[in-house]
Formats: structure tokens, C-alpha cells, sequence
């Protein structure tokens, strides 16, 4: 039983780590898949190309760089061991041709001479420290070396006796100095080949973005005339699916259209039959009660189709928001004088006109009959066109925000979204908002009552 907890216990611990993991990549990771292909591309060729550079300094510049300081410093203690083996009497210059021709180093001896004071050592030579480590080696005798001084060269000075040797080196003779070509060649082909992989990789995400904006413009209800299916054959397949679906759903608002069509033709067809009737009764009671109940009739069977027919058929054109949003104040001072129009900046946008106008009176009218002050709002910000409707009426609780959008839902007390209509007015604006691919928002009013506010990308 310990065995099956602790095993258990530890399944729990990998997956929580692994969910932790996964979250962290959610939060620091770019969206964009374009973003994240190319990384996906550049964290592999950045860690092998890192892993290569480290392998070529670990083992060819830094394995070549002591050969070579192995080789002079082999070099320089034989010139030292020459010198001590065979007398020169003051008379060095055989031993400096030797130096000069035999081991192209330069060669210079100072009688009674003295080493320079000893200067600090660079934190990040590599030939400074092996060429040291060899130079103490090999001679066994004080010297002082400079690898810094000149760039081209290496300055070795060794005390031997009483004279001070001073071989200056080129520091191709002592170091690895071709590493840099490998690094050109190394950084340039890495150039190239992102260069390479970052325009298929662009040709192959374009197909993607184009099926993504098609499909955007048709859920915003705007037409998608030139999409063809592009890419690879999955993005193809995507693609092709798409424009099957589209075709389908315009087949079925098509045939919903004339369905209702029909059906409110037949409709109106009997009402108005109705009306003639009731005109025959002429004015009593009981006819201006029968004609009430057909006029409530009209209105709801208005309001039915509507929500039913949505705003299939109209196409999406640039619009004047300003000019639709004081149409409805204008209309709306029919019912209440207290309301008030804000515009920021000037408001256009693509969209259905009939159906938006729509949407906005649903809202306001809901408004008019609830509440005596009312404002409404016009801007755009960040891409969203924003349409606020704020009134001082007695408002909605918030756990039925939601609630009040569903069709037919009324509310008891308090506000009465539809009184005495459907309970469709909402469900109705909800609906047009959406496909246009926005949304309503409802919140507490700064004014005391409710704020409602329809929100359309642009």
C-alpha cells in the first residue's frame, strides 16, 4: 500500500510539473504562430551552432593554441640552452641569425639587463595562461611575457644569468588566430539558411492567416469573394472545408429567408383578413377589444420573424455610425426628452446598416421605458467600436446579466425587459451583434441604473 501511495504520489508531482511547464510556455510564449514557428526554427540552429562553437573552442582552438605555445616555448629553450652549451664571447649574432632564420623569431640579448616589472595578467587570455604554463616548463628560468601590448605579436623576455633574452614572436606562432574565419563562416551560413527557412516559412503561414481573415470577415458578415484554397494540403484540406461550410450555412439562410418570407405573407394574408372583418363590426366594445388582440398579434408575429430571420440577406458596407446614432436619439425623443448623445471623433465602420440600427434601438428603446435619463455613447478604441447605453432606471440584478438574452425570458419584478412585447427584444440584438462578431456587455451605470454595451470589431 506505501509502494502504490508513493508511486501514486509521485505520478501527481510529474503531472503538476508538467502543468506548470506548459503554463509557463502559455504566458511567455509569443501568440502569433508565425512568431512561434520561427522560434522553433531559430532555438534549435542557436543551440547547435552553440554546441558546435563550444566543441571547436574546447577542442581545436584551445588543443591548436597549446601545440603552438608548446612548440615555441621548445623553441626558445633551446636558443637558451645553445647559448649556455657554446660561448658566444658578446658576439650573438650567429645565435640571433639561427633564431631569425631557423625559427622566425626575433631575437635580441641585453648584457646586464633586468626584467620589467611583472603587468597584470588579462582575465580572459587564453594565450597568456598557456603560454605561461609552457614557458615555465620548458626553460625553468624567471621570464615576463606580454600578449597584449602589441596585437600582432608576442614580446618573451627570460632571464638567463645575467643577460635578459627578448624573442618577440608573431602571435600566429603562438595562438590559434584563425578561429574567427570558422565563427564568419559558421554565423554566415546560419545567416543564410534562417534567411532561407524564414521566407517558406512566411509562404507556408500565409494560407493560414488568409483562411483565419476569411473566416473572421464571414462570422463579422462580410463577403469573402476572392478566397481560394491555398498552402499545404492540411492548410488546403482546412481551407476547402471552410468554403463547404460557408456554402452550406448561406444555402440554409437562403431557404430559412424564403421559408419566412412565405410564412409572413400567409400571415399578414389572415390578419388583414381580420381587420376587414372587424371594420364590418364597426365601433363597439368588443371589436376594439378583437382589434387590440390583432394589432398585439402583428406586433408579435413582427418580432418573431425578426428574431428569426436575424439580418440574413443584408450585406455589410461602410457605415456612418454618427448618422444612425442620432436617427435613434432622434426618434427616441418620441418617447423621452432626457436624452443625451455622445460622439468621439467621427464613426465609421463596416457593418449591415438596417440590422445595426436595430441592435442600437432594441437597446435604447428597452431603455426609454425604464428609465427617465438616458445617455448614449459613441467611440472607438483599440480596433472595437463601443456603443454605450446608460440609464438612472432601477436596473438588472447581475446573476440574470445573462439571463435577459436568452429568447422569450422576462423578467418578474424590477425591470421588465419586452413589457408587453416577446421577451425577444434583447435575444434580437444579442443576435446581430454576434454576427457581426461582437458582443453586449451589461454592468451597473454610473446614472444608477444599467449600462449596456454593444462591442464591434472593426
Amino acid at each position: 500500500m506505501v509502494a502504490i501511495n508513493t508511486e501514486e504520489s509521485q505520478s501527481e508531482e510529474k503531472q503538476t510539473f508538467i502543468w506548470r511547464f506548459n503554463r509557463f510556455l502559455e504566458r511567455h510564449l509569443p501568440e502569433g504562430l508565425y512568431t512561434r514557428s520561427l522560434i522553433i526554427i531559430v532555438a534549435p540552429m542557436v543551440l547547435l551552432q552553440s554546441v558546435v562553437a563550444f566543441t571547436f573552442m574546447e577542442r581545436h582552438w584551445q588543443t591548436v593554441t597549446k601545440r603552438l605555445s608548446e612548440a615555441v616555448s621548445q623553441d626558445i629553450s633551446m636558443l637558451i640552452e645553445v647559448y649556455e652549451t657554446y660561448p658566444f664571447e658578446d658576439d650573438y649574432e650567429r645565435l640571433i641569425k639561427m633564431a631569425n632564420d631557423r625559427l622566425e623569431l626575433s631575437l635580441t640579448i641585453t648584457p646586464n639587463g633586468e626584467l620589467p616589472p611583472a603587468k597584470p595578467k588579462p582575465f580572459f587570455s587564453l594565450l597568456d595562461k598557456t603560454l605561461s604554463k609552457y614557458l615555465a616548463r620548458e626553460i625553468e628560468k624567471p621570464f615576463w611575457i606580454d600578449t597584449v601590448g602589441r596585437s600582432n605579436y608576442v614580446d618573451i623576455r627570460v632571464k638567463v644569468d645575467d643577460a635578459i633574452f627578448q624573442i618577440i614572436a608573431r602571435r600566429s606562432q603562438t595562438y590559434a588566430s584563425n578561429s574567427e574565419i570558422f565563427i564568419f563562416w559558421m554565423v554566415g551560413t546560419s545567416l543564410v539558411l534562417l534567411t532561407v527557412a524564414i521566407m517558406f516559412l512566411r509562404n507556408q503561414i500565409r494560407p493560414i492567416q488568409q483562411l483565419a481573415e476569411a473566416a473572421r470577415n464571414f462570422g463579422m458578415g462580410r463577403d469573402v469573394p476572392d478566397f481560394q484554397p491555398r498552402g499545404a494540403r492540411e492548410v488546403r484540406e482546412a481551407s476547402q472545408s471552410f468554403i463547404n461550410m460557408r456554402e452550406r450555412i448561406e444555402r440554409h439562410v437562403e431557404q430559412r429567408t424564403a421559408m419566412l418570407a412565405g410564412v409572413s405573407h400567409d400571415l399578414r394574408t389572415i390578419l388583414t383578413r381580420f381587420r376587414l372583418q372587424l371594420a364590418v363590426f364597426g365601433d363597439n366594445e368588443q371589436a376594439a377589444a378583437l382589434e387590440n388582440d390583432v394589432n398585439e398579434m402583428q406586433h408579435m408575429l413582427e418580432d418573431y420573424l425578426a428574431f428569426a430571420r436575424g439580418d440574413a440577406g443584408e450585406i455589410a458596407q461602410i457605415t456612418d455610425v454618427r448618422k444612425i446614432l442620432e436617427d435613434i436619439r432622434q426618434d427616441a425623443t418620441h418617447t423621452t426628452d432626457n436624452i443625451t448623445l455622445l460622439i468621439d471623433g467621427p464613426l465609421q465602420a463596416s457593418l449591415k446598416p438596417n440590422a445595426f440600427k436595430r441592435l442600437v434601438s432594441n437597446i435604447v428603446n428597452n431603455a426609454c421605458k425604464y428609465a427617465e435619463n438616458i445617455t448614449l455613447t459613441g467611440s472607438r478604441s483599440d480596433g472595437l467600436l463601443l456603443i454605450s447605453v446608460d440609464d438612472d432606471g432601477p436596473g438588472i440584478p447581475s446573476d440574470m446579466w445573462e439571463d435577459v438574452f436568452r429568447p422569450f425570458f422576462r423578467l418578474d419584478d424590477a425591470r421588465n425587459l419586452d413589457k408587453p412585447g416577446t421577451g425577444l427584444g434583447l435575444a434580437i440584438a444579442l443576435d446581430i451583434a454576434r454576427s457581426h462578431g461582437g458582443n453586449i456587455k451589461l454592468k451597473s451605470s454610473q446614472m444608477g441604473g444599467l449600462q449596456a454595451t454593444i462591442i464591434i470589431p472593426v
